[in-house]
């Protein structure tokens, strides 16, 4: 009867003695987390001109070690430009990074007939790394024309949202002034995890990218003039296989 309830009683401070420690482990990666949030930076420039550009975003991350840490980049790109899923696709085969996308891509329609999308750019962490810089080729979409003379107009390419997550800290909730959202655990799958989102220390407003649209204002003399040089062409042909016989 005592062996039966010694054992038992070593058990429970057995189980106890691990409960307490897990409890420890993931109060202190909870904490290195909120530290790597304190200390994490994200920057975007954009590169290249026309209608072609590159989208540059730096992240500055603490040097400290933290293992088991995933980083995810959220972009929320207007309806201006659109990215193209098969240059992704060979440029992160041979890339430190991975991306999703939300929805489909449709690469010909104008800006007026679509919308803007989402992509989850997840970026290798091997080690250490203080310093992750991801480029993402994005391309600018036909606009309508414009009848007020401007020759450009102005898309607005927000700073993307910084993710992190480790399976070692299961109270997130305690990471004041960050916020824990919901987002793909990973780039192949469906399904959602938690993550952290950087509470970034200042509003950063976003970076107008300045894409060529059309003139309305010359549709009509160009029209005229195109209709225009087909007719004289044609009455320029038709003269000349008259005259050579060629019918």
């Amino acid at each position: 009867m005592y062996f039966v309830l010694f054992s038992v009683l070593a058990c429970l401070l057995t189980c106890h003695c691990f409960i307490e420690k897990d409890v420890k482990q993931n109060e202190s990666h909870c904490g290195l987390l909120k530290q790597w949030l304190a200390s994490s930076l994200v920057s975007l420039e954009i590169n290249k001109k026309g209608f072609h550009r590159e989208v540059v975003t730096s992240v500055e991350l603490s040097p400290d070690v933290l293992s088991g840490v995933r980083v995810l980049l959220v972009h929320r790109w207007p309806r201006g430009v659109f990215v193209d899923p098969y240059q992704l696709a060979s440029l992160s085969e041979h890339g430190d990074w991975q991306l999703l996308l939300d929805s489909a891509i449709d690469l010909e329609v104008p800006v007026h007939k679509t919308a803007g999308f989402v992509t989850y750019v997840y970026p290798y962490l091997d080690g250490p790394t203080p310093r992750l810089k991801v480029t993402i080729p994005i391309h600018g979409r036909y606009h309508e024309p414009n009848y007020d003379g401007e020759m450009f107009t102005s898309v607005d390419i927000e700073h993307p949202e910084l993710l992190l997550r480790t399976e070692k800290c299961s109270q997130l909730s305690g990471l004041e002034p960050h916020t824990v959202v919901d987002a793909p655990c990973t780039h192949d799958n469906s399904s959602t995890c938690q993550w952290v989102k950087l509470q970034p220390q200042q509003e950063r407003g976003p970076v107008g990218v300045q894409f060529p649209v059309g003139d309305g204002s010359l549709v009509t003399p160009v029209c005229g003039g195109t209709l225009l040089v087909i007719m004289l062409c044609c009455v320029a042909l038709s003269k000349h296989m008259w005259k050579h016989r060629i019918i």
